[in-house]
C-alpha cells in the first residue's frame, strides 16, 4: 500500500537524522529537506481523491511520521 509515499517518507526521516550531513552542508541539507518535503506535498496533492481519509488527515497536518505509521501497519493504526 503507497510504497512510493512510503519511499518519501522514509527518505525525510533519513535526511533529517543525518546530523552529519547537517552540519557539514547546512543549506544542502535544508535543500535536501525541502524537496522531498515537495516531493510529498506533490505526491498527495496527485493521490489525495484515492487515499484514505486518516492518511490524508496526517498530509495534510504535516504529521508525516503518522503517516509512515499508518501505511506500514497497513492502515490500522489510528494515531493520536
Amino acid at each position: 500500500m503507497h510504497e512510493d509515499l512510503a519511499a518519501l517518507l522514509h527518505r525525510r526521516r533519513d535526511i533529517i537524522s543525518d546530523h552529519e550531513f547537517r552540519d557539514r552542508d547546512t543549506l544542502g541539507h535544508l535543500e535536501a529537506l525541502k524537496e522531498v518535503s515537495e516531493a510529498i506535498t506533490t505526491w498527495h496533492q496527485g493521490h489525495k481523491a484515492e487515499i484514505p481519509a486518516r492518511l490524508d488527515h496526517f498530509l495534510t497536518n504535516a504529521s508525516f511520521d503518522k503517516a509512515l505509521v499508518y501505511i506500514e501497519s497497513e492502515g490500522t493504526w489510528t494515531g493520536h
